[in-house]
């Protein structure tokens, strides 16, 4: 038992263990409590911790209620999820003084439908508009390799709780990389889904065109094991497939066997550091992978995701950038009043070419499977940092970490994040990118990848 209640227990670990009688739920929540109150002052992952009513649902667990695939697994969520009772901050100061939220997101009532038990809310970017972790109004989430190194964001508070093995599952959002990049600087498995495979519903937007949810965790199972739990359509969510569930676990021992895997070329393959494309090459070679494609127009891609995230982004803000300004993050506000200032006739162009860069993206996956892509230009920077030099090139740290991550969810294309093992040295990730609702490709490349041991997280 001492295993399942230690920071190195997984998922499938805790699951396992209470579902057989092996462990009880109450005692894997008071392990993961303790963990929580003992590494919180240094890494600063969570903004709400619901103790009382993780305790409750372990109880009934331990009755033989609740019992599924997930049965006493403690997970977070990012602050932008509604937890029932609880303001829904999405890293504002402003939603704080909002109204509570009347019942929790629909992907915590699946998880625990499944029998998972939310222990907690997650710091974040303030409204997702980030790519470091740090939070002008909760302060900085701490990387758990090197306190004093950013965590990546917006998603930052659940890179950092799993990395920390405060939880061995987090939530979070994925608008332009926001999963994606605290997965690699954090050294996780993140799974950005297709755009509308996962519910929205009961979580605060950024970007509609481009709001995505998924998981983070420590093993390809572990994402796996969530996201068949958390699929299925969803009413409450225009943008929600109507789409019978992909399961994916019984699928992740298939291995690589007929899978076309090529590595993203031209846009991909400058702009970063060594270390970004050595894990790549690294990822490559255990995948015998040597075809290089090129992703057509990808910088391109770029800018129109830039362009539609800022119009939107300021436009869903505007009322609260009129009475409160004083209330944002400074940076925060800029890029959102700045956004306000563009002219519409650019979000209907930029719009237009996400289109038919789509269809130019879709040919690509007619002759591969998986395309292999860095997930971020280099591995963390320093807190505070705000410059950087990727590939010889001075650019703000903030606006650039997710250059690579931005082209492919600018098409909502599934994507796992995967961990390289660097001994001695800070995570970085690679992308895993599959076509449209192909998520069980990605994953078993990802399960290969781990078996090899090319790619492998634990915890800091």
């Amino acid at each position: 038992m001492s295993d399942v209640l230690s920071k190195a227990a997984t998922v499938a670990d805790i699951a396992r263990a209470v579902s057989s009688g092996k462990a009880k739920a109450s005692a894997v929540i008071e392990a993961a409590l303790q963990r929580i109150a003992a590494v919180e002052p240094t890494v600063n992952a969570f903004t709400d911790i619901v103790a009382d009513r993780a305790r409750k649902r372990a109880i009934e667990i331990d009755a033989g209620r609740h019992m599924g695939p997930l049965a006493g697994v403690p997970f977070a969520v990012k602050n932008l999820f509604d937890i029932e009772g609880l303001p829904t901050r999405a890293g504002s100061k402003i939603n704080v003084d909002g109204p509570r939220a009347a019942r929790d997101g629909a992907l915590i009532r699946k998880l625990e439908a499944a029998g998972a038990i939310l222990v907690g809310g997650l710091n974040m970017g303030e409204y997702a508009y980030d790519f470091t972790g740090e939070n002008a109004h909760y302060g900085p989430s701490r990387n758990p390799h090197d306190p004093t190194c950013m965590t990546g964001g917006s998603s930052g508070g659940s890179g950092a709780a799993v990395a920390a093995g405060e939880v061995p599952l987090a939530l979070g959002s994925d608008t332009n990389g926001s999963i994606r990049v605290p997965s690699s600087l954090c050294g996780l498995f993140g799974l950005k889904p297709t755009y509308g495979r996962l519910s929205r519903a009961g979580s605060f937007p950024f970007v509609d065109a481009f709001d995505h949810l998924g998981p983070m965790a420590r093993s390809t199972l572990d994402l796996a094991l969530s996201f068949d739990a958390m699929q299925g359509w969803d009413p409450d969510d225009p943008a929600c497939t109507d789409r019978l569930a992909d399961l994916t676990v019984l699928g992740l021992d298939e291995g690589i066997g007929g899978l076309r895997v090529a590595i993203a070329g031209d846009y991909f393959a400058t702009g970063g550091e060594p270390e970004a494309f050595e894990a790549v090459a690294t990822v490559a070679k255990a995948l015998n992978a040597t075809r290089t494609v090129v992703v057509p127009q990808a910088a391109a891609a770029r800018s129109a995701a830039y362009v539609i995230t800022a119009i939107e982004g300021a436009q869903l803000h505007l009322p609260r950038l009129k009475t409160r300004p004083q209330d944002f993050d400074p940076d925060t506000r800029e890029r959102f009043m700045a956004g306000a200032l563009l002219p519409g006739a650019w979000y209907v162009k930029a719009q237009r070419f996400r289109r038919q860069y789509r269809t130019h993206v879709l040919k690509l996956f007619e002759e591969v499977d998986i395309i292999l892509a860095p997930a971020t230009p280099r591995s963390a920077p320093k807190i505070g940092q705000k410059m950087m030099t990727v590939g010889g090139v001075e650019l703000p740290v903030r606006a650039n970490l997710g250059l690579y991550t931005q082209p492919i969810s600018f098409i909502g294309l599934p994507v796992v994040a995967v961990p390289t093992r660097r001994p001695g040295r800070m995570p970085i990730g690679v992308q895993v990118i599959a076509k449209p609702y192909n998520e069980m490709a990605a994953l078993r490349v990802s399960a290969y990848l781990e078996k090899q041991g090319v790619c492998v997280s634990a915890p800091a």
